[in-house]
């Protein structure tokens, strides 16, 4: 554990300590997440390629057999809140805590014996940037209570039951990659993951060793999962699952999009949807290609041509997140797109280490003459997923 780790840690620990009158069992991080391509796949059983971020929700936990859940956060004003496990129930809370509630509650529905704890939560993951912060808080109650529970559950299956948890009890229609990548991902490394089978393959990412870099910009346009403009997209391709005759989207060859899409006829939106979710599967093969032959910078127009997906065909962009892009390969940048869900958020940038200075300045330059608000532009290292720290 680094020196930083051990002193948040340490800082979450003496904290829980105050609240609760005890020293916690452990303390846990999980991690937020930053997706390189393969937006909008995950939930048609498409494929996906995150990595982890330095940036880490901490949860230091200890286990009650009382029925009791207790749950407060160092980044929400107020006291600790007191749910009773046996009222756990999907819609009945609208707060922040139902993430954390919202894992115990999919625990006990699958069948784990949880039967309370006390939880204090901090995170540096921001909120509403579309870097997973909410799979973050997910993931790390999930991964401490398998530990002080035995439950003996893998990553992958802590993934399923926290986007269970969101899904059904905070009621966001998300896909699997959050919480998979903040469960699984390594150091080092992008997680190629098949949402269908959630089969993974760690591709080497070192991008510093190559003289380069991945910045995240973080506009600063807060988004939600939870509003409808999420869930209409996820219904129009099931929609044109449907009418293609298909398990998921995942089913339609990229060789095959262009008779696909004639058999859609006068459907344009279902067209446009089942367009991206098509060509982005294909580019998120193309980026594993050229990762794997250490053909990094090539990946930079795949980027940019995934933007210009998720603006046309999913529209799902904003203003803020076109400008980062068009200004950033104005600018030097090998490439640039939105990440997440969208609807705000943030971008990636991949370019020459020597030319980021000029990059992030063009941003905020453009940023500032179009009168928005200023971005928060920092480094995304490959980093590790979910682990206990002490």
């Amino acid at each position: 554990m680094s020196e930083s780790s051990e002193a948040v840690a340490e800082s979450v620990a003496e904290r829980f300590e105050q609240l609760y009158g005890a020293a916690p069992d452990g303390v846990w991080a999980a991690p937020g997440r930053v997706n390189l391509i393969g937006e909008h796949t995950d939930y048609n059983d498409g494929f996906v390629m995150p990595f982890a971020l330095p940036h880490t929700a901490v949860a230091a936990v200890a286990r009650r057999d009382d029925g009791v859940l207790r749950v407060h956060s160092a980044d929400v004003d107020g006291p600790v809140v007191e749910l009773p496990v046996d009222a756990l129930a999907p819609g009945s809370d609208k707060r922040w805590t139902a993430y954390p509630a919202g894992v115990v509650w999919a625990l006990r529905e699958a069948g784990h014996a949880v039967t309370g704890a006390d939880v204090h939560l901090a995170s540096t993951v921001p909120a509403g940037a579309g870097l997973s912060s909410s799979a973050a808080l997910e993931v790390v109650v999930a991964l401490a209570l398998n530990d002080l529970y035995g439950l003996g559950l893998r990553g992958w299956q802590l993934a399923r039951l926290c986007q269970r948890a969101e899904n059904v009890y905070v009621g966001a229609p998300v896909g699997i990659m959050d919480q998979t990548a903040s469960a699984c991902c390594e150091a080092g490394h992008a997680l190629f993951l098949d949402t269908r089978d959630l089969s993974q393959r760690q591709i080497p990412f070192d991008l510093a060793a190559e003289g380069l870099r991945l910045l995240v910009v973080d506009t600063r346009v807060k988004h939600s999962h939870s509003e409808g403009e999420y869930g209409k997209r996820r219904a129009g391709c099931e929609k044109g699952a449907a009418l293609l005759g298909v398990d998921a989207l995942r089913d339609v060859r990229h060789e095959e999009l262009e008779a696909a899409l004639g058999r859609l006829g006068d459907e344009e939106e279902v067209r446009r949807l089942v367009r991206h979710v098509v060509t982005e599967d294909a580019r998120v093969e193309r980026v594993v290609s050229l990762l794997e032959a250490g053909d990094t910078r090539a990946i930079g127009p795949v980027l940019v041509e995934g933007h210009a997906s998720l603006r046309d065909d999913f529209r799902v962009s904003c203003p803020e997140l076109d400008l980062v892009v068009e200004t950033a390969v104005a600018s030097g940048a090998l490439g640039a797109r939105m990440t997440g869900g969208g609807f705000g958020g943030s971008a990636v940038v991949l370019a020459e280490e020597a030319d980021v200075p000029a990059v992030t300045e063009a941003v905020e330059e453009a940023f500032a003459a179009a009168g928005f608000k200023a971005p928060r532009v920092f480094e995304a290292v490959p980093s590790a997923g979910a682990r206990r720290l002490r």
